[in-house]
Parts: C-alpha cells; structure tokens; sequence
C-alpha cells in the first residue's frame, strides 16, 4: 500500500509544471521579472519613480505598445519600451496580452515557412498582438490579418521563443514569460482612453 501511495505522490507533484497561470513566482505580482505586458490604453504616462507624485517622464500614446516589466512594486511595474528607456508605470495601466514591436520590416506568411504565400507586408514600427512561438517563427494578428512571421523580426520575443524548440506552445518552466498581468479593473477595458 506504501508503494502506491508513494506513485500517487509522485504523480501529483508531476503536475505543477504547467503554464505559469497554475504557478507562482517569488515577486509581489506572483509572475515572472523580466517578463512582456503591453499598454492598455492610448495615452499612458511613464513616470520617474513608483508613485503619482514623481514626475512624467514619457508620455506615450500607443495602445498595445510592449513593455518589458523589469522590477515591480505591490502596484507599479518598472517597464522598458522597445527603445530601451524605463519608467514607472502602474499596474492597471498594463495588461497581460502579449504584442510585438517590428523592428526591420518583414512579411506575415500563412505557415511558419519562408516559402509560404504572403499575407501582408509588415512596416518596421508596427506593432502586432502576438498569439504563440514556435520554432523561431511567431503567429500574429493586426488588422484582421493572421499569419507568420520570423520572431527575430520582433522586440517583444525573448530568445528562447526564437529558437526552435517544442516547448514554446505549452508550459516551459515555473515562471513562464507569457502569464498574464492581474487584470485588477477589468472595467477599464471599455475605456481605451488616457490613464495614469
């Protein structure tokens, strides 16, 4: 009876290598630093430090923007744009859903294959809604386009999503990258509009 019992156990603790949204990391969020987030609204302001009274540093005025959080508080995220500056933002100004920023201008193709058929040529500067990694190639969406593009196109992918590896469409690790930020005011999404 100690035999099976011993197999249930390991069983069970098999079981939290899942996607990180069954997991928990060691950060006031419970998920990954570093990881990417995007910006929820219009206009957001980057500030110099983690509160309302430290001054605007960068008023930015792209929804959908990646951001990579690099440190956190209880309710503001220390954020990197795709040109490398940083600020602080707060958390409600981010959401979890992952886009990319194009760094050269590249191509969305209907498979994860060079020689598949093109579905639309894509701007250096454009920033897509990311949906998976696979092998060095990421599916995207923009503008009722879908398709396929090489990760290394994009700021926004880390490199192990750029390599080829099955692991990048289920769980990886604890702490994957792509959990998604608390959504804290589900209500703010009908409201596109500026926030602090």
């Amino acid at each position: 009876m100690r035999t099976l019992f011993a197999l249930i156990i390991i069983a069970c603790a098999g079981l939290g290598s899942g996607p990180a949204y069954a997991q928990s990391c060691d950060t006031f969020s419970g998920l990954p630093v570093p990881r990417f987030v995007s910006l929820k609204y219009n206009e957001t302001r980057g500030r110099a430090g983690p509160s309302f009274t430290h001054p605007v540093a960068w008023l930015y005025q792209r929804q959908g923007l990646p951001m990579e959080v690099v440190a956190e508080t209880p309710d503001w995220r220390r954020v990197r744009d795709p040109q490398g500056e940083e600020v602080w933002m707060h958390r409600r100004t981010l959401t979890g859903r992952r886009s990319v920023w194009t760094q050269d201008a590249t191509q969305l193709l209907a498979r994860p294959d060079s020689d598949a058929a093109l579905i639309a040529d894509v701007e250096a500067g454009a920033v897509l809604w990311l949906e998976r990694c696979r092998a060095g190639w990421c599916r995207l969406e923009a503008d009722d386009y879908r398709g396929w593009a090489p990760a290394e196109a994009f700021w926004g992918v880390y490199s192990e999503e750029t390599e080829p590896s099955p692991a990048l469409e289920g769980g990886q690790a604890s702490c994957y990258r792509s959990s998604p930020e608390p959504d804290v005011l589900a209500a703010d999404r009908e409201n596109p509009a500026s926030a602090d």
